[in-house]
């Protein structure tokens, strides 16, 4: 079975696709500082303690283990964080990239399975996004990936070296086996941060513009559930492997639900009518995101198995509970 090299594999997107990953039988050694990741997470496999910036780690660990093909998740994500450091994410996740392209290379590995982000597409003008949609990302999170994504192309033209990049859309749940989930503890993302208001563990939970131009005025987002991401990198790596030309897919179901829809949601799931505070809108914020997500579905047969928003704050639930 095919070896494969991960990056940040050690976090919450990460760690679920390792699991995946060892379930098929691949055999995966796993790169990351642990800086937002958890050695625990890494359910199986090899792990290396490594940054993607110290180009003679990342190297070494690379060179010592001989992939077949590399997925790469090590990055940092958020946007409002983004807007304030902008330097940060050009460096970590442009820079970063680079510097693992340049050791794929002198490795001889010539296959990437690269996390890209629907804020590439900035803010569209209409829903939902296709793949063919221009690249306008209006934050340097999203910038900074839409770099990465033009630097693959040009590779990808000029020499033997495929990639498939993957633009999530809102990523949420957890394992509905228990064994892993979110575990950042400044995670910002909206479902996370519901279940943990409901647990107890905040105060209140926090509504970022009550004024945008959607049916409630609260953003709409495309919310899947991390194990269907997982599946569709698995499907990714055997495209590749396989032959396959260099792609790019959306990660999403193609339904979008606004904030306020899934705080009522996730009332609803816990049990909880837990403290609400609309505030105003934060920087770097589209107002709608919703993948049209027939590409992946047709061209590598994405089936998602958990396609439920009620499904999707369960398992979050019950791995906040646990945890």
């Amino acid at each position: 079975m095919a070896k494969v090299f991960v990056t940040g594999g050690a976090g919450y997107i990460g760690s679920h696709v390792v699991k995946l990953l060892t379930k098929k039988g691949y055999e995966v050694m796993v790169f990351d500082n642990l800086s937002t990741g958890r050695r625990d997470a890494v359910l199986a496999g090899e792990l290396v303690e490594g940054d993607i910036l110290d180009h003679e780690a990342l190297e070494r660990a690379m060179d010592e283990f001989r992939p077949d093909a590399v997925m790469h998740f090590a990055a940092k994500i958020v946007v409002p964080e983004s807007v304030q450091k902008p330097l940060l994410y050009y460096e970590n996740n442009t820079c970063g990239a680079l510097n693992l392209l340049k050791a794929m290379r002198r490795c001889g590995v010539n296959k990437l399975i690269f996390s890209s982000t629907a804020a590439v597409y900035g803010e569209p003008a209409r829903m939902p996004i296709t793949e063919d949609f221009p690249l306008n990302p209006v934050n340097p999170y999203g910038r900074s990936k839409a770099a990465v994504e033009t630097v693959l192309k040009d590779i990808s033209a000029a020499e033997d070296f495929r990639y498939v990049s993957l633009r999530y859309f809102n990523v949420a749940g957890a394992d509905p086996e228990g064994k892993i989930g979110e575990m950042k503890e400044d995670a910002t993302h909206l479902i996370t941060m519901c279940v943990r208001t409901a647990c107890g563990k905040r105060d209140k939970l926090y509504v970022y513009g009550t004024d945008y131009p959607t049916h409630d005025g609260t953003c709409v987002r495309d919310y899947i559930h991390v194990m269907d991401l997982a599946d569709a990198h698995i499907l990714a790596l055997e495209y590749l492997l396989s032959g396959g030309r260099s792609e790019v897919f959306n990660c999403g179901y193609g339904r979008g639900y606004s904030v306020r829809e899934v705080v009522d949601e996730a009332k609803k799931v816990t049990g909880v009518n837990f403290q609400v505070e609309y505030t105003a809108r934060r920087p770097g914020d589209p107002p709608e995101l919703v993948a049209d997500s027939r590409k992946i579905r047709e061209k590598l047969g994405w089936k998602p198995l958990y396609d439920d928003l009620g499904f999707i704050i369960k398992t979050a639930w019950e791995w906040e509970k646990k945890r």
